[in-house]
């Protein structure tokens, strides 16, 4: 796989068991890349190895008086010299290419789980540690998934440069042979703890983040209610836990750091002082023990990836097991379905509750919880994400959890009470999979968005048509109530057989909101849909008003008449209290007796 290919096909289902685990998947998922990387990693390594063996040569060369043989040695560093810059080149090439392509199938696997899951994965998982896994820690596992070969390569190196020491100088090479294993050794003890502060850092860095997060989403209430200041000592005092957890981890990794450097050091020493008395003492030449030297210097060079797998893997780690933590969220329904992957049309009914929406009509939902509200609303659209006892809502008589979640989403599509909006223009965000039946135009015409056109093209100059200005990232520059109408529209632009609308004109103003009723209930003229919402004007316009209590249908009708005849009905749409709902009983009460006594006193006037 290259970096054009991208995206993969087909990203393959990962083994999200544990960190490690995934960490594996990735790996032998790209065998093909690690290998290509693993070999150009060996050439290169073994060429900077090899410079010391041309480089003693060379020097024995000039001690002998061998021009020829300087001439060889001429050569031989040339030729390292090519192989060293191909190497490299190449290495990091096929490196980068690991790390992008890695990171790039985890963003993959991210965005279909994100889909397949739709709004309930920020109910099971914050929304700070989504946006963590999708953005650094995707980085994070690419690093370590490219590191592994580069790995590979030098320890590979650092074996075979040690088995050719032995082999040219035994007297020295088993000093460099010994030595060696213990500078890449000598820092395991003070891993484990470097990860753990590592693991920590992350951690707070993850908890910032949700906590910026859920701050700047709720900026504009904070500021209504005077607690911005408030979060904001929040997040002060979190973004300083975070300072201090990064300033100890790395000065782990400075130690850890400073003993790669000064046990390579101490070793060269050795050797020095050994090869000096062995070259006194006539068992070695001085171009064996400049040979001997410049190894153990430039080991130092692969010896420092023994480090940077350490780090990699201690920093990915964690990484691995948030995004292995949201890749083994599972439905609680099989995607791919036991039916056919047909459409169906009709009525839409919800046997837990006793919900029914007949077919081509508007039905409005009351119901006094919001939460309620918003599980009815999303079990309504079939394949909830939470396990449930509940049976599954039907459309035409046919359950949506044994569609494909494909076809049960075209069946039916449930807009929630808080929309997003991505950013792009106009143009894009209406350019969604849709019928053909309904234009951009007369969707916003239903939702009543000309304010929002004329707002978007004062606010972009290089746009002549306001299909084409472009909207910011969640629609921050918009009011809630234009974000909530262009939301409208793009669910109106589908038309789907069947359209659920939770709360579509909670954050307008009333003459808006009548304009958004007659818009809905024309445009949607001979389709299904069902609205929540205890808005008397939306609900004024419905053909079938049904009201939810305590999770059953209890009421069924139209507004008129629920309302004088149902006080829990009246209760949730006139927000009366119970001593007003009593008095209103009462008045009620006083009203039919008084109608019965004019009815007995008309029966005696007819008898007498």
């Amino acid at each position: 796989m290259q970096i054009q290919d991208l995206p993969y096909p087909d990203p393959g289902v990962p083994d999200a068991r544990s960190g490690p685990r995934f960490l594996v998947w990735l790996g032998r998922n790209q065998l093909g890349g690690q290998v290509k990387a693993l070999v150009w990693g060996l050439l290169h390594f073994l060429s900077v190895s090899a410079l010391p063996f041309c480089v003693g040569f060379a020097v024995q060369a000039v001690v002998d008086h061998s021009g020829a043989r300087l001439a060889l040695a001429g050569g031989l560093l040339a030729l390292c010299g090519f192989a060293v810059a191909l190497g490299d080149t190449m290495l990091h090439r096929a490196a980068v290419t690991n790390w992008i392509t890695a990171a790039a199938r985890v963003q993959q696997l991210l965005a279909r789980r994100t889909a397949l899951l739709g709004s309930a994965l920020t109910r099971r998982v914050a929304a700070g540690e989504i946006v963590a896994v999708s953005t650094g820690d995707v980085e994070k596992i690419g690093w370590f998934v490219e590191a592994v070969s580069r790995f590979t390569a030098a320890a590979v190196t650092v074996v075979l440069v040690c088995v050719a020491l032995v082999v040219y100088q035994p007297a020295l090479g088993v000093v460099v042979a010994v030595g060696l294993p213990v500078l890449a050794l000598s820092v395991l003890p003070l891993l484990p703890r470097a990860t753990r502060r590592a693991d920590f850092q992350r951690e707070r860095a993850g908890r910032a983040t949700e906590l910026a997060s859920d701050t700047v989403a709720g900026l504009r209430v904070l500021r209504g209610i005077g607690g911005e200041e408030l979060f904001l000592d929040r997040y002060r005092r979190a973004s300083q836990e975070v300072r201090h957890a990064a300033v100890r981890s790395a000065r782990m990794w400075a130690l850890i750091h400073a003993i790669q450097v000064f046990l390579p050091g101490l070793l060269l020493i050795v050797v020095v002082w050994h090869g000096v008395n062995l070259a006194r003492e006539g068992r070695i030449t001085v171009g064996e023990m400049v040979t001997v030297y410049s190894a153990v210097m430039i080991l130092t060079y692969p010896l420092r990836h023994f480090t940077e797998i350490a780090m990699a893997y201690s920093f990915s780690r964690p990484s691995a097991r948030r995004a292995a933590r949201v890749l083994s969220l599972e439905r609680a329904t099989d995607g791919e379905g036991s039916r056919e992957a047909v459409v169906p049309t009709g009525d839409l009914y919800d046997p837990a509750t006793g919900l029914l929406a007949p077919a081509g009509r508007l039905t409005a939902v009351v119901c006094g919880d919001p939460d309620a509200a918003g599980e009815l609303a999303e079990r309504l659209g079939g394949h909830t994400a939470e396990p449930s006892e509940l049976p599954s809502a039907l459309v035409g008589g046919v359950p949506l959890d044994e569609l494909p979640l494909r076809s049960a989403r075209s069946a039916v599509l449930v807009q929630d009470k808080d929309p997003v909006l991505l950013s792009g223009t106009l143009r894009e965000l209406l350019d969604v999979p849709s019928s053909g039946d309904v234009s951009p135009e007369e969707a916003l015409a239903a939702a009543q968005c000309g304010d929002v056109l004329d707002a978007l093209a004062q606010g972009s100059l290089d746009a002549d048509d306001p299909m084409d200005a472009r909207i910011t990232e969640r629609g921050r520059s918009l009011s809630g109530g234009q974000r909530q109408r262009l939301a409208l529209a793009r669910s109106l632009v589908t038309a789907p057989g069947v359209l659920v609308l939770d709360e579509p004109t909670s954050a307008v103003d009333s003459h808006t909101e009548a304009r958004i009723a007659d818009g809905i209930r024309s445009l949607r003229a001979g389709r299904t849909t069902v609205v929540f919402t205890s808005s008397p004007l939306l609900l004024d316009h419905a053909d079938r008003v049904v009201l939810v209590h305590e999770g059953e249908v209890a009421a069924v009708g139209v507004h008129r008449e629920l309302l004088h005849s149902d006080a829990r009905y009246r209760a949730v749409v006139t927000r009366e209290t119970d001593d007003e709902n009593a008095e209103h009983e009462l008045s009620r009460l006083h009203k039919l007796e008084d109608l019965d006594d004019l009815e007995d006193l008309e029966e005696i006037e007819e008898t007498a």
